[in-house]
């Protein structure tokens, strides 16, 4: 079983203990798209990214400052580096060592530089969005630049993990990423819907706070069945099995 939730642009950069960490599997091909990113001025980044001045300018010098071989003076861990509604319903703050070992084996962030992070991958400071229009040697778009590469490395989890289930917990720009015709499993993608007025609705905020505490459950509770899934309860959700369908699942309060 592997669980996929999507970045963060907000960071966490300060300074932690790291012993335990690893290398980016796609490193790289994030070196050359920070190669391709090292060219742009605040006035691309503004434009490409819909940023604004302020912003550009942090993340030219970003890139500029990027460099080739991570180690633990120049990168973060991913698990300890993205924050924001996912990433404080996921609340790494009092996980294990055990905690930290289920999530390395089951858990993947999707990612619009480093392609797919394991959460203790050590990653630089960066703003890419999976959706964003970068040309490329390989296309006009993130997703012509990652091609198939994302999809193979998520099936190299899932034949490492020992289960070939996808937990789809990103949002649609980042699971596009994905090749749904090449992967190498049965994909379950989980949805959280509120009641508002007269029925159930999505609302992007709670949902995905709901998201990262899902993933939470799942770490915290070593699940490996998808049955036991629907136990969540967190917040007041549950299974709504009369809205959910073999292949989505939704969770309602």
């Amino acid at each position: 079983m592997i669980i996929v939730l999507s970045p963060a642009k907000s960071l966490d950069l300060t300074p932690i203990s790291q012993e335990d960490h690893t290398l980016p599997a796609l490193a790289t091909q994030a070196n050359k798209l920070a190669k391709v990113l090292k060219k742009k001025d605040v006035s691309d980044l503004r434009s490409l990214m819909s940023i604004s001045d302020k912003l550009a300018t942090l993340n030219v010098e970003r890139f500029q400052s990027y460099k080739v071989r991570s180690n633990a003076s120049t990168g973060k861990r991913a698990i300890d580096t993205f924050v924001g509604d996912v990433y404080r319903g996921l609340d790494v703050s009092d996980f294990s060592k055990r905690d930290y070992t289920f999530a390395q084996k089951h858990l993947r962030v999707l990612s619009g530089l480093y392609g797919v992070l394991r959460p203790l991958d050590l990653m630089q400071p960066y703003r890419l969005e999976m959706g964003t229009k970068l040309a490329t040697d390989k296309g006009k778009n993130l997703y012509e630049y990652w091609g198939t590469a994302i999809t193979n490395e998520i099936n190299k989890s899932l034949e490492e993990s020992g289960q070939n289930i996808l937990i789809n917990l990103a949002s649609e720009e980042y699971f596009k990423s994905i090749h749904k015709d090449k992967l190498a499993g049965k994909i379950l993608t989980v949805n959280f819907k509120e009641f508002k007025g007269d029925k159930y609705k999505f609302v992007s905020f709670t949902a995905k706070v709901a998201r990262g505490m899902m993933a939470r459950y799942i770490i915290k509770n070593r699940i490996k069945k998808i049955a036991d899934i629907k136990g969540f309860n967190e917040d007041r959700y549950s299974f709504n099995e009369e809205l959910s369908s073999d292949d989505n699942w939704i969770f309602v309060r």
